[in-house]
């Protein structure tokens, strides 16, 4: 299929990275042979969580709790960069029910790669030329605030979240750690795209955050030529690591 309800998703990934090949993606986003892939469903049932985090250990050598947070940082960023992108650059948003979302751990390069399954629903506006063609995976959603409605409704009541509470039962680190990496990953993604994407990014960051309830966990804060720059108000914990790392933005402040 030469031009797939995604088209602009997967444009913007490409403007973004300078490649279609992404660390923490499938070329391409959709997965046709499902072959070694499983859904994100078996994370947040808890049978393939103990692998997430058992790699997350082994690549990061700290506390379970830290290479817990760190893992959820990368995955968290992984599967919402899509649907912000979506959002931000065509009003297209991929609903990422866990149960389209698929996860492989063959490649050690990135922690784990995510990919969608074909028949994955895509919300649009009426006004979207998708909202007339047909297509069975299409979802057309009465407004902007329904669109936002439906984000929301996937990305963190029915995916986020129950993951969230997957790795509480393995794991002791907070509700709100988790929940700003989400807000943090976010905001780096649309900066990080934001050549590609129409309007006003700081915008985007707001309104997207605004629809999470996650707007209280970053705040962007001038850089140092002026351009936006992230601010977290809580720590993904790499700095515990054996090799401490103080990321970007980090809310612990170093002597």
């Amino acid at each position: 299929m030469s031009a797939t309800p995604l088209a602009p998703v997967t444009a913007a990934l490409r403007a973004m990275f300078g490649t279609d090949d992404l660390p923490g993606l499938a070329r391409g986003l959709l997965v046709d042979d499902e072959f070694g892939w499983a859904p994100a469903t078996t994370l947040i049932d808890g049978s393939r969580l103990p692998e997430l985090l058992h790699a997350a250990t082994l690549r990061w050598g700290g506390t379970p709790h830290a290479c817990a947070a760190l893992a959820w940082k990368s995955y968290s960023y992984w599967t919402a960069l899509p649907v912000v992108l979506g959002w931000a650059s065509a009003r297209r948003v991929p609903l990422l029910d866990p149960s389209d979302v698929l996860i492989h751990f063959e490649d050690h390069r990135p922690l784990l790669t995510l990919g969608l399954r074909r028949s994955t629903t895509v919300a649009v506006l009426p006004s979207d030329p998708l909202a007339l063609a047909g297509h069975p995976e299409v979802r057309v959603v009465a407004g902007e605030a329904e669109l936002l409605a439906a984000l929301r409704a996937s990305l963190l009541d029915a995916h986020l979240a129950p993951l969230i509470a997957a790795i509480q039962t393995e794991v002791r680190v907070g509700t709100r750690t988790l929940l700003g990496s989400v807000a943090s990953g976010i905001s780096h993604g649309i900066l990080r795209a934001a050549d590609g994407l129409p309007g006003s990014t700081v915008q985007t960051i707001d309104t997207l955050l605004g629809a999470l309830d996650l707007a209280d966990l970053v705040e962007l804060v001038p850089g140092p030529t002026g351009e936006p720059s992230v601010q977290r108000r809580t720590c993904c914990l790499a700095f515990t690591l054996p090799s401490p790392k103080v990321c970007q933005g980090c809310c612990v402040r170093q002597g």
